[in-house]
């Protein structure tokens, strides 16, 4: 009988809000794994969160991110040091080098999932000595994995080139084929009128997303709203910019959403929004999860016009994407959008088809037997 295999997955983040997490562990469990999953929260919560499948502490982020840093270092080595597992997920760069040297000591496989190129982050973009760090960490310890998940076939021929490895796999960020059972009402909720167009933006609240852009569009064009899902570092400075263009009141931060519910929030809104900025090579390369999310839940989408993006949409047939070196395309679009709700149906309809091949189902029956080997 053969032996049931154990995985272990650790991430600075909270696994209850990350969907590759969720959909891998569950897939994984599905097929017969024992999966433990660690993560982190500086957002949500301020108590740990304990069961026989997920740890996830609550850490404290002040101005002191050394202090934080050191937290989480303490906190995953002690958890790695404790673990048995036959096969260790380093979730990101950040838990990359711990993972893998205890993975090493325990005579076990290593997957380091490089869900960015991280060396070329938007936010080192200017801070060349740290970018420089970075490159030095991932350069040492993905030669020493056994396997690197990208998220996309750009990274992949990436990260084979920069760093001399061919041991890539590439698992996008699909969403599990579903439909929404308790679609959230916005207009009801918000009091928005019908003939208003509900944009919705999902994800983390960072540098280089579009909403501002997004934001300025908005100021030009009134029946128009803007739910935020999500949330992060530049959320207050997001805020501020409604204030200042006064369109606050038609701007909403919903907040972050369990994965669970997610779809029945998406599905509430228009229009899905993804103008990643070209901002850095990790952003030029962007295949992000919440654009697959959009078109599972029937929204047709604005994009940027970076490559694997228009790819997408323009295979499938299920939004526009454009050029965002200011706010003009954006509105031009939305504005012949608003007017012929006939290109809208079209859209709505190519998402529901292309909802059944861009699933997490698909995508890991294509991967399972290089990851559980």
């Amino acid at each position: 009988m053969e032996r049931t295999k154990k995985i272990h997955i650790s991430f600075l983040g909270n696994p209850h809000f990350d969907s590759r997490i969720t959909n891998l562990s569950n897939s994984l469990r599905a097929d017969g794994c024992k999966v433990s999953v660690l993560g982190f929260d500086w957002f949500i919560s301020s108590e740990d969160y304990f069961d026989d499948e997920t740890k996830i502490f609550a850490i404290k982020k002040n101005k002191l991110s050394l202090f934080f840093y050191l937290q989480f270092v303490f906190i995953l080595i002690s958890e790695l040091i404790r673990s048995n597992a036959d096969v260790y997920f380093a979730e990101d760069l950040y838990t990359l080098p711990f993972v893998t040297t205890i993975a090493k000591i325990k005579k076990a496989k290593v997957y380091y999932n490089s869900r960015e190129i991280y060396a070329f982050l938007g936010g080192l973009r200017n801070r060349p000595y740290l970018q420089s760090l970075v490159k030095m960490i991932e350069k040492f310890f993905i030669k020493k994995v056994d396997l690197v998940l990208t998220t996309g076939d750009m990274d992949s021929d990436f990260l084979k080139k920069f760093y001399g490895i061919n041991n890539t796999l590439v698992v996008r960020n699909i969403p599990l084929y579903q439909t929404p059972a308790n679609k959230i009402d916005f207009r009801k909720r918000y009091n928005i009128a019908e003939d208003n167009m509900i944009l919705l933006y999902q994800g983390v609240l960072l540098e280089g997303r579009g909403i501002p852009l997004v934001m300025k569009a908005m100021a030009s064009l009134d029946k128009t709203v803007l739910i935020i899902l999500g949330d992060g570092e530049q959320k207050n400075n997001f805020q501020s910019l409604a204030d200042e263009l006064k369109i606050s009141h038609r701007v909403f931060f919903v907040g972050t959403i369990n994965q669970q519910e997610l779809i029945n929030y998406t599905a509430g809104g228009d229009i899905g929004i993804s103008l990643i900025e070209n901002i850095s090579m990790s952003y030029y390369h962007a295949l992000p999860n919440k654009m697959f999310e959009y078109i599972m839940a029937g929204l047709p989408v604005l994009v940027s016009e970076l490559p694997q993006m228009k790819k997408i949409v323009d295979t499938y047939q299920v939004g526009e994407s454009i050029k965002i070196e200011n706010e003009k395309n954006i509105i031009s679009v939305l504005n012949r959008w608003q007017s012929n709700p006939e290109i809208l149906r079209s859209f709505r309809n190519n998402c529901a088809h292309a909802a059944n091949e861009l699933n997490w189902q698909k995508e890991f029956d294509r991967v399972k037997e290089t990851l559980l080997q």
